[in-house]
């Protein structure tokens, strides 16, 4: 079992919120992790790019991403994640508040997306 960020991974279920996405919108996205940048497609256009660093600290395992083209342009996002056997669960603080645990109920401005590597 590969427990490597980097690689390109996509979408099987997320929410916002405690809001689920449409599947049809999971099918067509994409987000690859390589070299310390990121980048969020949507069929074949690039949706949101940036930096991304492992954070020491934790547990849970600590990761921060810095939007520099695209909706996330100069926000940065701190992030928790973990691997689930062959999947990523990455918990998402749009907010700019690091989440404490893996759900979105009773928060605000909180992505949570569980994907499979591609």
């Amino acid at each position: 079992m590969n427990h490597s960020l980097e690689g390109r991974w996509q979408p099987l279920f997320a929410e916002l919120d405690g809001d689920e996405a449409p599947v049809e919108v999971l099918r067509q996205s994409e987000v690859e992790l390589s070299h310390g940048r990121y980048c969020v497609r949507f069929g074949h256009l690039t949706a949101d790019q940036g930096t991304f660093e492992i954070d020491p600290g934790g547990p849970p395992a600590q990761l921060t991403l810095r939007g520099e083209d695209g909706p996330n342009a100069g926000r940065t996002i701190p992030c928790i994640y973990k691997f689930v056997e062959d999947t990523l669960v990455v918990c998402y603080g749009l907010s700019g508040t690091r989440p404490a645990k893996f759900t979105t109920t009773g928060c605000a401005q909180v992505y949570l997306a569980t994907y499979r590597r591609k």
